[in-house]
Formats: structure tokens, sequence, C-alpha cells
């Protein structure tokens, strides 16, 4: 259990800014259905319906941070539609073979543009939005760089944050180790998979960086398999 008490701060495959080619595009795939078959997606589209519903607009813009290959932006995108919600979205990621692989993906929705963008740069403030959301990135961090992160992410939304991410927990890293080990044809995943739980957080500190970074009105909860859905307001 010794491992499991503390953030490990290994580093993942997928944190090497130039990764990309046939190994990058295997792993956005396998990511997108191991996402989909494990009920993240709807924790961040229950998470926008709360900001929505405290901060009701005409319209939404919406910045998704580290968007992989896009794939929760068309879940976001397909959200929106069905409730008639009027949405902008913005993808940012800081891999410039990403966002390339990204921009294909979503090559027919409309109601999105792309950044290659470092979050950590000056820069990213320099446009605000409504809504920042982020799907599997803050355990990329260590507890240093996510105040920042999170400090960042205050001033560059206007109503809220979204956060869905890892739950640290023994049966999350032996049941993705087991998965991956059985089912996946990509290094990166079966390298990072575990890892990523083991890089991810209990409640407790989750709340502590909320708070010390300056977001001090959030929901933290548990979601299906061993996610936890962060809901952080700014107004």
């Amino acid at each position: 259990m010794g491992k499991f008490s503390q953030r490990s701060y290994q580093k993942e495959i997928m944190d090497d800014l130039d990764a990309g080619g046939k190994l990058m595009e295997v792993t956005l795939k396998e990511l997108k259905i191991i996402n989909k078959l494990l009920g993240g997606n709807n924790v961040t589209t229950s998470s926008l319906r709360q900001i929505m519903n405290k901060y009701p607009q005409k319209s939404y813009s919406i910045a998704d941070i580290g968007c992989g290959g896009g794939d929760m932006i068309r879940v976001m995108a397909n959200w929106a539609k069905q409730k008639k919600v009027s949405c902008q979205f913005t993808g940012i990621d800081a891999n410039p073979n990403i966002i390339k692989i990204a921009k294909s993906n979503l090559s027919d929705i409309s109601q999105v543009s792309f950044e290659t963008q470092n979050i950590f740069e000056r820069s990213f403030l320099e446009k605000k939005v409504d809504i920042v959301t982020c799907t599997l990135f803050t355990h990329h961090f260590t507890n240093e760089e996510l105040l920042l992160l999170l400090s960042s992410f205050k001033k560059k939304a206007k109503l809220g944050i979204v956060i869905n991410d890892l739950h640290r927990h023994p049966i999350a890293f032996y049941s993705i180790k087991l998965l991956t080990g059985l089912f996946s044809n990509s290094a990166m995943v079966k390298n990072d998979g575990p890892l990523s739980v083991l890089r991810s957080f209990k409640k407790s500190e989750l709340a502590n960086i909320l708070k010390t970074s300056g977001i001090t009105e959030f929901e933290i909860k548990w979601k299906w398999a061993f996610r936890w859905r962060v809901t952080g307001y700014i107004l």
C-alpha cells in the first residue's frame, strides 16, 4: 500500500512534447475507447451542466486544456447540441503533433478552433473564456506546478472550471494494469495507464491544491470508474 500513499512524479511517455507518429495515433484511439467504456465522458458533461445551470447564458466559450485528440471536445459538442446550448470550443495542447491529430479528428465540427500553447506562458491568459475544462490532465503536474496551473485557470475562466481526473487507489491501478496488459497494442498506454493512477489524487489532496490556488468555491465528487469530478466556480 506504500506506493499509493503519495503521488508519483515519474514522467509518462506522453509527457514528451515531441511525441508523435503512429504510436501517438494508436494511443489516442485507445484512450478514447477507455474513457468511453469507463464512464469518463459523463464526468465532464455533468459538471458543465452544473456551471451552466448556475450561470445561464445564451452561449458559452469553452477552452479544453490538454485536449489530446479532441475526443472530449466532440463529447461536449454533441452534448451541447442535444441540450440546445450554443458553445464555441478551443482545444489547447502543447504538443503540435497532437493538435494536428485533433484538427483532423474534428474537421467536421465548425465551432472549434485550436491553439498549440504552453499553459505556463503568459500568452495563455490573453484570451478569457467562460469555462475551462481538462480531462486526465492535472495528474501530469507536480503539486507546485498545479498551484500555478489552477491559478491560471482561475484567471482565464469567467464562470467556472471543470476537472476530470483519476482517483489514486489500488483497485484502479491493478485494474488498468490488467486491462491494458491484455488488450492494448500501445506501449505508451501500457506504461502510462497504470502510472497515471499513481500520479493522481486523493480527495483531500485536490481540495488542498484548489484552496491554495485561490479557488474557494468548488465541489469534488467521486464518479465511476475511480474518477474525480471537480467543479470550480469563479463568479
